[in-house]
């Protein structure tokens, strides 16, 4: 199966979106959209939802931030660095969303800077490092898969403003997916070496698919990506049967979410309600 043969398969029922999500189209997902929250939604757990979903796209986009000068080719850089916009312009209206819910009226910049490790709810395997190119793609094909089943639940969410964050959103996960599968088939059908480190990094992310699940579900959604992609790739489907202890929803972070955000964190934390 070609790479090319990947990319249409997953994108079955996608054909009108575009390959580049990020750019695309700067209308306004919210233009005309009520922010009352609807009768019989319970605000608490919408602001909850909305602040996990908002922290796994903020510290998985701090991590794609971080192959910029360091990808293979230009053409990964530039792709990678659009992504993690897309990541980060979809946990904006999430801490937005949040911070109308939650009874704080918190802004954006009030969660994602001025929050500390333990109050994140993003999951385990977003804060992960990025290990080598491999890795990074498995990570981001499993997490696109997961998270795009997701939003596709969610863009009929009794409650406008988040169905209509997912619906923005599925459009661009479609291509995050689409993008990882197509590096996880070039590397794992490549040469021997790029077929081991491609192994090697879905071998990695499966122990973190436990925790994916148990947040939301979606388990036959992303198994069966992983098969059909595993499978492109003339790789052996990885071991999904054990996983790491440990849950980023409960706020019980891996060792490297504390540095990424003290980094991503430094510049409005030495300069509190600066304006540029």
């Amino acid at each position: 199966m070609s790479d090319d043969h990947v990319y249409m398969t997953l994108a079955e029922g996608h054909e009108d979106d575009a390959r580049w999500a990020y750019g695309t189209g700067f209308e306004d997902p919210l233009h005309g959209v009520s922010t009352a929250v609807p009768d019989g939604v319970d605000r608490h757990q919408l602001a909850d939802l909305c602040l996990a979903l908002a922290d796994d796209a903020l510290v998985s986009a701090q991590r794609l931030a971080e192959w910029t000068t360091r990808a293979p080719e230009l053409e990964e850089e530039v792709a990678l660095a659009n992504i993690g916009l897309d990541l980060l312009g979809q946990a904006r209206l999430l801490y937005a969303r949040c911070g109308q819910v939650d009874g704080t009226g918190r802004g954006e910049d009030a969660y994602a800077y001025f929050r500390d490790p333990d109050e994140f709810r993003s999951v385990r395997l977003t804060e992960l490092p990025n290990g080598d190119f491999a890795f990074s793609v498995a990570r981001l094909l499993v997490f696109a898969s997961w998270r795009l089943a997701h939003f596709e639940r969610l863009a009929t969410s009794a409650d406008p403003v988040l169905a209509a964050i997912a619906a923005k959103g599925v459009k661009e996960l479609t291509y995050h997916r689409q993008y990882a599968a197509e590096w996880v088939v070039r590397l794992g059908d490549g040469t021997e070496e790029s077929h081991r480190r491609m192994r090697a990094g879905l071998d990695q992310v499966a122990a973190h698919l436990g925790e994916l699940f148990e947040a939301h579900g979606e388990r036959t959604e992303v198994l069966a990506v992983l098969r059909q992609v595993a499978e492109a790739a003339g790789l052996p489907l990885p071991d999904v049967s054990t996983r790491t202890a440990g849950s980023g929803r409960a706020g019980d972070h891996t060792e490297h979410l504390a540095p990424l955000l003290a980094e991503l964190q430094s510049v409005a934390r030495a300069h509190p309600e600066a304006t540029w």
